[in-house]
């Protein structure tokens, strides 16, 4: 109780009394979301909320002075990935890091404050018909600095590359207080380190992320996707003909059958021993038609099943599959992230299709990066080695986000 006083005493010469919140005071939903984070019953004093980049500034090096143990925050959507953090002593939110603080439209960048959120920056982009390419997971919760810190993207990286290809520039506040920036607010922009490759993924261990400088690409005219489902072999050869092709899926993953059995838009559900194709084409509209008929075309040659999906069809399905990745953190809930070859995505799908039946997940077939979720009541910790070894037999990797807090604390995550 002492050290918790002195750290809010602390805070008060630093911070309005509004910006901090006490323990007691978290609502229930906010506690849980830092005790899944944490590996010890003590609860940090509580959390305090930096309005300009000056005061996070201030309030880390005072931690620094003071030895703190800080957990960095956002929108707290992943606070339950990764590590557990032992002996907090203080959670930082860039929460109220929330502005917008340039929108070059001719340029195609936008410059915002880490604690932005993405629904936010969609509203901004909207007017211009123009996106920022990453599709996170906890896509309504996510703010910008902490999908930058996690390199969290999905199904356009195919398409727009990862996480750090998107960040042009940067201002972080490294561990002792201080404000480092790197990169600029334009595109073309080599002076200094490329600090921004280094600090994408890096998890907060670095330093606190205040403000990005984001490329942006123009909004697609039209979109189509096209689902192909039967086997293996069938699967195989039709990626194989479209990766010799001059198609450019925008998405292009191949899913597990218990994933796709819970689309509502695919009919009839797939057999338990096949496998989906999904790509998304996006351009206009006489090009993305083109595309989609001659993948469904050569679908249909190699006796697969699927159809061709427009319009709110086809944006709900894309939907959907955000929200099976996005689950509710729960105690029992397990995410992994995994890459293998490119040119293993579908052997190694068919084998954890084979072996364990109940994974659900898909990779995308263009990088070899993929996910693999599901219940830890259905699960093991010996399933979990056991997929890994599979990955990394094949040069790959394997990374367990979200496990109930004693895998953690037997597993290696990383």
């Amino acid at each position: 109780m002492q050290q918790r006083d002195h750290i809010l005493n602390q805070l008060a010469t630093i911070v309005k009394p509004q910006q901090v919140r006490v323990w007691e005071d978290i609502e229930s939903q906010g506690q849980q979301q830092i005790l899944r984070a944490m590996v010890t019953d003590a609860v940090p004093a509580g959390i305090v909320y930096p309005q300009t980049q000056a005061e996070l500034a201030e309030v880390i090096t005072c931690a620094h002075r003071e030895n703190w143990r800080v957990l960095p925050c956002g929108g707290g959507s992943k606070l339950h990935w990764g590590g557990l953090a032992t002996d907090i002593d203080l959670v930082v939110s860039t929460e109220c890091l929330n502005q917008l603080i340039d929108h070059a439209v001719g340029d195609l960048t936008i410059t915002v404050e880490a604690g932005r959120s993405l629904t936010a920056l969609h509203q901004d982009l909207a007017p211009s018909q123009q996106q920022l390419a990453l599709d996170p997971s906890y896509p309504d919760q996510a703010t910008i600095g902490g999908i930058v810190a996690t390199a969290d993207t999905g199904f356009l990286r195919q398409r727009y590359g990862g996480v750090r290809d998107r960040v042009i520039g940067i201002s972080v506040v490294r561990a002792d207080g201080q404000l480092t920036k790197a990169g600029g607010r334009v595109v073309k922009n080599v002076a200094g380190y490329d600090l921004m490759k280094l600090f994408t993924g890096s998890w907060g261990t670095l330093g606190i992320i205040s403000q990005l400088t984001l490329r942006l690409y123009p909004m697609a005219a039209t979109a189509k996707t096209v689902w192909l489902s039967g086997t293996a072999a069938a699967v195989q050869t039709v990626v194989a003909q479209l990766f010799a092709s001059s198609l450019t899926p925008t998405a292009f993953a191949v899913l597990l059958p218990t994933t796709v059995a819970k689309l509502a838009d695919i009919s009839p559900s797939p057999q338990a021993n096949t496998l989906t194709l999904m790509a998304r084409f996006q351009s206009i509209d006489v090009s993305v038609t083109q595309q989609a008929e001659q993948l469904m075309q050569w679908g249909q040659t190699h006796a697969l099943t699927g159809e061709i999906l427009k319009g709110d069809t086809e944006a709900a399905l894309w939907h959907q599959l955000s929200a099976q990745r996005s689950q509710s953190p729960t105690a029992n809930v397990v995410t992994c992230k995994l890459g293998v070859l490119p040119a293993q995505v579908v052997p190694m799908l068919e084998w954890i299709n084979r072996e364990y039946p109940t994974l659900q997940g898909w990779i995308n077939r263009g990088n070899g990066l993929g996910w693999l979720y599901g219940d830890a009541q259905n699960l093991s910790m010996a399933m979990v080695e056991q997929v890994r070894s599979r990955c990394q037999a094949h040069d790959g990797f394997f990374t367990v986000l979200a496990a109930p807090p004693e895998w953690k604390q037997t597993l290696d995550l990383w």
